[in-house]
């Protein structure tokens, strides 16, 4: 727990909440300035207007983000391991202490400065996860630059979308991406982009193989350019609420939005929740498998663990790369004592069996994540029991994109206090969570269900969209007067425990009765042969809406596929009710996810409404062929449904 003779009643978990809760300001106050490096203090601790959308953390004061995360630890402990990279070949890791990565960092920073890029440009980072990746964000940082890192799977239209919205000026970039023994064509994916590209002055290309690439008026190498570049850059004095990075998240209109962190409380939330959900302790080796083009990455991979002091693993590879048994080897190789990871991933390896897990020694976990979705409950025992081996705790985290860090988890809490299986659980410091009802007002019933919302600002959420403040006021702010809305459904128990149940704009109507898709896929995931299911809703003539459901199936199971689909039907109904029940059940090989690993209802949506010529933008899939997949099984569906 944060310690502080100057937080008053500090001990429990309950204890500062309270405070965080009704006195913010003092709470804040205390730990802005016991863990971060001021270069000049704040006046202000906050200053906050929910109607207008306006956020602003720690007024007046400025700091530098890399010295935070570098310099004050390589005064301290410069021989200190900070990453390791675990590259996509097992066995072949690469480990970078602080005092390396830091001169790393200040050679890009003074190549890109070199290059025209000043405080305030905007920089794209497509590149996967790696040390060169991370002293890229830190670079930025350090000039007062600000990045957008984009996954290194999205196509050339795509990342120009991006590097359009974001008026970059520049893109950071591999020759090539390894990732699950496959080559990725990256430099050539920027050359295509950046033709319609007309803000791009530079393509800084740094090579991860040997294969030479073309190398045109833009581009300029990395390495040899960082090879003659001094090891020293003074780091710019950056207001709390300037700019550190933007990361483009989906929207309900599938127009991409780019949310905006700024510096400070950013930093200091991602911190503070990676220290205290996970039990972070100094000398532990964490271990977030996540990429660095979504949110948990930039939090949890990079800016919480090194702000911190952390070693913090790089995970370049894929969960079945060279086989199932991938992630249990690299925990035992590298003695990780947190691993963090999404729930999509857990059924993944559920689905190969026990045998890949037990065969590593695991004995160094200490703590599991849960991260991006809500994790059912077979996945969450099997975690649970099979990883863990029902010693390690097991925290399901919720947060956003745009919450910049973790707002709800079994911990922080109390010594030795419960965790319920597959269930959020608890607040964490500074966050009020309220319900509220169709109506538009707060529920004050100690159980109750409804639209999940934020009662007051913390010091990580985003502070706009990027060129467009008023979309962020719409989408965040307008709905529930006085509240920041979540977008997410939510359960509390009558013990105030919080459980997620989903998208609001995943909730059904069915002959009257809401219901979230969560609910029934979490039904359907008890079955001991689907690991992973999709429910989606559907116009009905009789009850206006129906729910379709998309289940994948283990391998080598012992029963029909008839026989699978009757015993689900009974599991919903007994589960929830009647009502609830699919009225269609459509078996694939797998769903549609995005590279992070998030399901693309929307096209599964797209597919059961014969809207199969207007499926919009598919870059954002791992692999695009399952669409081909899942419309050939569907076609085969309705022509054996019409026929019976």
């Amino acid at each position: 727990m944060p310690e502080s003779a100057a937080l008053p009643r500090v001990g429990t978990y309950r204890d500062l909440l309270d405070v965080s809760i009704r006195d913010p300001e003092t709470f804040w106050d205390v730990l802005a300035r016991e863990r971060l490096l001021w270069m000049k203090p704040y006046e202000t601790v906050r200053d906050y207007d929910f109607g207008r959308g306006r956020i602003s953390w720690f007024l007046g004061g400025q700091l530098n983000v890399s010295v935070n995360c570098l310099d004050q630890h390589v005064h301290q402990c410069p021989d200190q391991v900070a990453l390791i990279w675990e590259r996509d070949e097992p066995g072949t890791e690469v480990k970078i202490t602080y005092r390396d990565l830091l001169d790393i960092t200040c050679r890009l920073a003074n190549t890109l400065k070199k290059h025209g890029i000043q405080r305030g440009d905007r920089v794209a980072i497509y590149m996967p996860v790696s040390p060169l990746a991370v002293a890229s964000m830190l670079a930025c940082a350090r000039i007062g630059a600000v990045h957008t890192v984009v996954f290194a799977g999205f196509s050339a239209e795509s990342l120009a979308g991006r590097i359009n919205d974001a008026k970059c000026k520049a893109v950071i970039t591999y020759n090539q991406g390894v990732r699950g023994g496959r080559i990725a064509e990256l430099k050539k994916t920027v050359d295509e982009a950046v033709k319609n590209c007309p803000s791009i002055k530079k393509v800084f290309v740094a090579m991860r193989t040997d294969t030479k690439v073309h190398m045109s008026h833009l581009d300029v190498p990395l390495e040899e350019e960082m090879s003659k570049a001094d090891s020293h850059c003074i780091p710019e004095a950056m207001n709390s609420e300037d700019m550190l990075f933007m990361l483009y998240t989906s929207g309900s209109t599938g127009q991409p939005k780019g949310i905006v962190h700024t510096q400070a409380g950013y930093l200091l939330y991602a911190s503070l929740t990676h220290k205290y959900v996970f039990d972070y302790k100094q000398g532990d080796v964490f271990g977030c498998v996540a990429d660095i083009g979504w949110i948990t990455g930039h939090s949890y991979v990079v800016y919480g663990p090194l702000c911190n002091g952390a070693t913090t693993v790089l995970f370049e590879s894929t969960p079945i790369y060279p086989d199932p048994g991938r992630y249990w080897e690299t925990v035992e190789r590298l003695k990780i004592n947190q691993f963090y990871g999404a729930p999509t991933a857990i059924r993944l390896l559920l689905k190969y069996g026990d045998t890949w897990v037990t065969k590593y020694d695991r004995a160094s976990l200490k703590t599991l994540g849960s991260v991006g979705e809500p994790i059912n409950h077979e996945a969450w025992e099997w975690f649970y029991s099979v990883v863990g081996e029902k010693r390690c705790t097991l925290v399901d985290t919720w947060w956003q994109t745009e919450t910049g860090g973790i707002c709800i988890a079994p911990r922080p809490s109390e010594p030795g206090a419960e965790i319920v299986p597959a269930i959020a659980m608890r607040p964490f410091f500074g966050i009020q969570p309220a319900l509220m009802s169709e109506q538009g007002t707060r529920i004050d019933d100690a159980e109750a269900s409804g639209a999940l919302c934020i009662a007051q600002p913390w010091p990580g959420m985003a502070r706009t969209i990027y060129g467009d403040h008023q979309r962020f006021v719409d989408a965040y702010f307008k709905t529930y007067p006085g509240y920041y809305f979540t977008g997410d459904g939510a359960h509390r128990s009558r013990e105030g425990y919080y459980q997620i149940t989903g998208r609001m704009d995943d909730v059904l109507n069915i002959s009257g009765h809401r219901l979230g898709t969560a609910e029934i896929e979490d039904a359907m995931d008890e079955h001991p042969d689907v690991p992973e299911t999709a429910v989606i809703g559907f116009p009905h003539d009789i009850k206006g809406e129906g729910a379709f459901a998309f289940v994948v199936l283990k391998e080598n199971i012992s029963h029909s596929e008839t026989d699978i689909t009757k015993e689900l039907k009974s599991i919903v109904a007994s589960k929830i009710a009647k009502y609830a029940v699919p009225d269609h059940i459509l078996v694939v090989k797998r769903l549609p996810k995005t590279r992070s690993g998030k399901i693309m209802r929307r096209l599964l949506r797209k597919i059961i409404t014969d809207q199969h010529d207007a499926l919009g933008d598919i870059s954002t899939l791992d692999d695009p062929s399952v669409i081909t997949e899942i419309l050939e099984a569907y076609a085969k569906y309705k022509a054996e449904q019409a026929s019976s």
